[in-house]
């Protein structure tokens, strides 16, 4: 796979996941909201699973927004899944310390966020570290 498939499929899969955060038959409202949240609007588990809230949608939206805008270009797409790796490398350690797993009480990446995350960051690495760039290959990615 090339590098700007990955931000394409990267950027599809995060609007998908947004849009799918906005809609009540995909997310299953817990019966307290804990940990506590400055921002709890639209708090529950995505398909049961992943905690979100409306800022946790509208960051999935932009990044995914941000995939498919630059796909057509390769060191933007490069650009990209570096920036994947780092910010979502971040976020999957955050998500294991207690008092950060809730990103300073306004967006919750605990749970089963923090193994998407770090998934998301490796993949992120692979695709803007890794694969070898067009000058390296000569072939136009």
């Amino acid at each position: 796979m090339k590098t700007r498939n990955f931000a394409l499929i990267m950027g599809i899969v995060f609007l998908s996941i947004g849009i799918l955060g906005f809609i009540p038959f995909f997310v299953t409202k817990p019966a307290t909201i804990s940990p506590e949240l400055i921002i709890d609007t639209g708090y529950g588990y995505l398909m049961g699973l992943f905690p979100i809230n409306i800022l946790h949608n509208i960051v999935h939206l932009v990044f995914g927004a941000w995939g498919v805008g630059i796909n057509g270009n390769f060191v933007l797409s490069r650009l990209y899944s570096r920036s994947l790796a780092v910010i979502y490398g971040v976020l999957a350690i955050m998500g294991l310390i207690p008092f950060a797993n809730i990103l300073f009480g306004i967006i919750p990446i605990f749970g089963n966020d923090v193994w998407l995350h770090a998934l998301i960051a490796v993949a992120g690495a692979y695709f803007g570290f890794i694969v070898p760039s067009e000058e390296k290959t000569g072939a136009v990615q």
